[in-house]
Formats: structure tokens, C-alpha cells, sequence
């Protein structure tokens, strides 16, 4: 079969049963599990599915996919950016790092330095950084979102307003071409931006599988940030918008 007619197909078993495997595809189709990733990611550019560890899912706009999924996806890509971002922030200076699988690749960059006060409100990220006994770690109070370990709410909000941050790490779950920065959370929206008041520069580290994905709450805009590191380049539109707004884009 083609891949003109597998598209399609993939997509009603996708509707049918939730979400579709790599290896229950190569099953159903008799091809290779190659060619099987080649279609799942064209469909997932397309923003037609959602790659998950194994497979994909259907695009939600109101829910996000799952933390082991989302720890799962273009891994290496967020290591690069870990490993990027953390040669933009110096010893002997405060971070705010929050929510989400790409900051805590940036948290394990982050091991290697010293000096560093760091407040998070990603219990993962604070694990990760007590093996350093370098790095000052403060954890915000708020709500536990036990799906992901994020603390939100009115809690961590009032704790971030204590201080002033010389670097913020951010991420999303969604970047639009006009430069919209969303996510799924409204109360981890008003954490990030609340981030973003207090701190000197803002990074936002996230990979491609971010861009034209629809959530529906707004954090801020391209404009609002002062880094963006990423693994592809972005669209002619996302490109000139953070030209025009004096936004540094950085490529893992």
C-alpha cells in the first residue's frame, strides 16, 4: 500500500482506538517499521497526530499528552538544548527553572556548575540538583500536580515574587508562527509569567515538536523573550517575528 492510502488509514485507527503503535502498524500494513516512523512523523508535521514513545496520539488542544510520553519524546533533541542553554548561564548567578521535560535537561547541564541559586517549582528538577552540592536549591510551594511533579497556584506564584532572578529557563507546549508562547495549564500559565516579570533575561528552551501545536492558554510572546533554543529551524513567519522583536534564536 502506498503511503498516499496509508496516511489516512493510520489516522481512522488512531480515531477508532485512542492512539496507534509503531509495531501494531507494521503488523497491520506489512511494511517496515522505517517507513512506519517516516509516516507518523510527517503526519505528526502535519499536525494531523502527536508522536508519543511508540507510537502517536491524536492532537488534543485542551489536554496535554503524558509526562513518561513527553520525557520520551525527541529525547536527544532536549539534550542538545540542556546542554546549550546551560552555556548561557554563568556560575555565581540565581536561575528559575519550571516546569517541563526540556528544563529538567537543562537542570542536568546545570551539574557541572557552581555558585548557582537556583529556585524551581519542578520537584524532578530539584532531585536532580541535589546531587550537586554546589547549586543552592529552593523549592515554591503550590499545589502538586502529581502527573508531573509541577508545583502551581497562588503559592508558588507569591514565593517567585520574593525574588529577582538574573536568568529564567522556561518551556511550552505550544508555539505558534506569530510568535504566541501557550501551554495547557491556566494555573502554570500565571506561575510562568510571573517568572517572566522577575527575572533579567528569560530563555525559552524547547524543541520542534512545540511549533503550530494548539494549547489554549497564552504564557507571553517570542517578544517577551530574550533566547529561544531550539533543534530546527523555525517558520519564515516565527523567524521574523523574533528578528523584529530582538530575539536571540539559538539552534541545538
Amino acid at each position: 500500500m502506498s503511503q498516499t492510502l496509508r496516511k489516512p488509514e493510520i489516522i481512522q485507527i488512531a480515531r477508532r482506538e485512542g492512539k496507534v503503535t509503531v509495531e501494531g502498524l507494521v503488523e497491520h500494513f506489512g511494511v517496515t517499521p522505517q517507513t512506519i516512523r517516516r509516516d507518523l512523523t510527517e503526519l505528526a508535521d502535519d499536525g494531523r497526530l502527536e508522536r508519543v514513545h511508540g507510537g502517536a496520539v491524536l492532537p488534543s488542544t485542551t489536554t496535554n499528552i503524558g509526562y513518561s510520553e513527553r520525557r520520551e519524546l525527541n529525547q536527544a533533541a532536549k539534550v542538545d538544548i540542556g546542554r546549550a542553554c546551560a552555556r548561557f548561564i554563568p556560575n555565581d548567578c540565581s536561575v528559575f527553572l519550571n516546569i517541563g521535560t526540556t528544563t529538567e535537561a537543562v537542570a542536568t547541564e546545570l551539574l557541572h556548575h557552581e555558585g548557582l541559586l537556583v529556585v524551581t517549582n519542578n520537584i524532578n528538577i530539584a532531585v536532580i540538583l541535589s546531587e550537586n552540592h554546589n547549586v543552592e536549591v529552593i523549592v515554591t510551594g503550590g499545589h502538586l500536580r502529581r502527573s508531573d511533579g509541577g508545583l502551581v497556584g497562588d503559592l508558588a506564584t507569591q514565593t517567585i515574587r520574593q525574588f529577582r532572578f538574573d536568568y529564567a529557563v522556561i518551556g511550552c507546549s505550544a508555539l505558534r508562527h506569530d510568535g504566541d508562547i501557550l501551554d495547557f495549564d491556566v494555573q502554570e500559565v500565571g506561575v510562568s509569567k510571573t517568572i517572566i516579570q522577575q527575572s533579567q533575561e528569560v530563555i525559552l528552551a524547547a524543541d520542534s515538536s512545540k511549533f503550530g501545536r494548539k494549547a489554549p492558554a497564552r504564557i507571553a510572546s517570542m517578544a517577551d523573550v530574550d533566547r529561544f533554543i531550539t533543534d530546527r529551524p523555525l517558520s519564515d513567519e516565527c523567524r521574523r517575528f523574533c528578528e523584529s522583536a530582538g530575539t536571540k534564536v539559538h539552534y541545538a
